[in-house]
């Protein structure tokens, strides 16, 4: 068949299907990849910088650096910040997610003494895109798009050869802590957020055993380094928001980004947080919750996305001064229809806290708000919540209802 007809044929069958990204038919937006896979075996590229270390095999686990085949500002390939900030669609964060080669080699967690572990650590240092020339032991295939539901890390292949084409750009913070073998990974965790850099930049920094007692440093995979971060800022947080006068109104924040609703209710009361999540694809639930006191279980109903909103709520009550029951209803809409990873929970929570919060003199009121902007009804949420119970328990209830 000749590049002619090749053409007409996926054009026919563009129409026919619609798109597989956007379901559109005849959809020119999305290209609709057909016969376009390439192998890939040796090549360049600025890595945005990304690092990932799995979980799989503990504590003999693959760990890789990601890089596109493109050089120059390549961060939005991989940035939940810059996702949310420039709001991206799912399909484009899947096409960028697309373009990143993932390789990697298998490491022992303790084992942080070999060259190619050395410059995945200094890729996790840099902040800036940094070029980097790779050679693959096997050839991989490479779609133009990546289709619906395909992983976000797609294209993993084993690494014969790598080598930095430039040296990292590392801020002095950064490299201070790396260098400060002494310090406990909970306090550098705790300068590094101190000194504004990236919560994202943080995980990698961990992920790569760059903290810590240099008798304790190990790989984390990139999934537990994700929360073990967001669980320790907002504890630092808490141990001062206790101490803190509680709120005298009640608050609501809400927003939205690619299908993930939320809506925070703050309450007058001591220290509590409870998120209880709700699909609309299937009606599942998932619930978690805390009181005053600091909990010592993971969260696994809601998992990371508790600490992610944890995260952002601490921040919050941190720039106030100020304690408060939190209940936080998160509504999955059928749009969202790929994992796109916490990072992109915590900056649309992040959002919510950015905006002046909406005063209500009672709580039915508050739910009424919530009320006009869920596709559900909210005694969904109010029949599954621990912390109402408990609130509607206390005599203060009065005044606000």
């Amino acid at each position: 068949m000749d590049e002619k007809s090749s053409e007409k044929l996926t054009h026919k069958i563009r129409n026919f299907l619609g798109c597989k990204i956007c379901g559109i038919e005849g959809c020119d937006k999305h290209v609709f990849s057909i016969g376009k896979a390439k192998e890939i075996k040796e090549f360049t590229g600025s890595s945005p910088p990304e690092i990932f270390v799995g979980r799989w095999n503990y504590p003999n686990v693959y760990t890789g650096i990601l890089s596109p085949e493109e050089h120059g500002e390549t961060k939005y390939l991989s940035s939940p910040e810059i996702w949310h900030e420039q709001k991206r669609t799912i399909p484009e964060i899947l096409s960028f997610r697309n373009k990143l080669i993932y390789g990697r080699t298998q490491s022992n967690i303790h084992q942080l003494q070999n060259k190619f572990l050395s410059i995945l650590q200094e890729v996790a240092m840099t902040h800036k895109p940094i070029s980097t020339e790779f050679i693959l032991k096997k050839p991989i295939r490479q779609q133009d798009e990546q289709a619906p539901n395909a992983p976000l890390i797609a294209h993993a292949a084993e690494i014969e050869k790598i080598r930095l084409q430039e040296n990292p750009k590392i801020r002095p913070k950064v490299e201070y802590l790396v260098n400060d073998t002494d310090a406990k990974a909970v306090s550098s965790l705790i300068e590094l957020e101190k000194a504004n850099i990236e919560t994202s930049t943080i995980m990698k920094i961990l992920s790569a055993g760059l903290l810590g007692k240099k008798k304790n440093r190990k790989l984390v995979p990139t999934r537990w380094s994700i929360t073990a971060v967001d669980d320790t800022l907002s504890k630092e947080k808490l141990k001062r928001i206790r101490l803190y006068p509680e709120i005298s109104n009640i608050m609501l924040f809400h927003a939205e980004y690619l299908g993930n609703h939320y809506e925070f209710l703050l309450l007058p009361e001591k220290w509590s947080f409870e998120v209880i999540e709700i699909s609309l694809k299937n009606m599942g639930i998932w619930t978690d919750y805390e009181n005053f006191y600091p909990r010592k279980t993971y969260a696994d109903s809601v998992t990371g996305a508790y600490y992610a909103n944890r995260i952002a709520l601490t921040e919050y009550l941190e720039r106030i001064r100020r304690q408060a029951l939190c209940l936080v209803f998160r509504e999955i809409r059928p749009e969202y229809t790929d994992p796109l990873g916490v990072g992109i929970l915590r900056q649309v929570s992040r959002e919510a806290f950015s905006i002046n919060p909406m005063i209500f003199n009672s709580l039915q009121e508050a739910f009424d708000d919530i009320q006009s902007r869920l596709k559900q009804p909210i005694s969904n949420y109010i029949n599954k919540s621990i912390l109402l119970k408990e609130f509607g328990k206390q005599k203060r209830i009065n005044q606000y209802l």
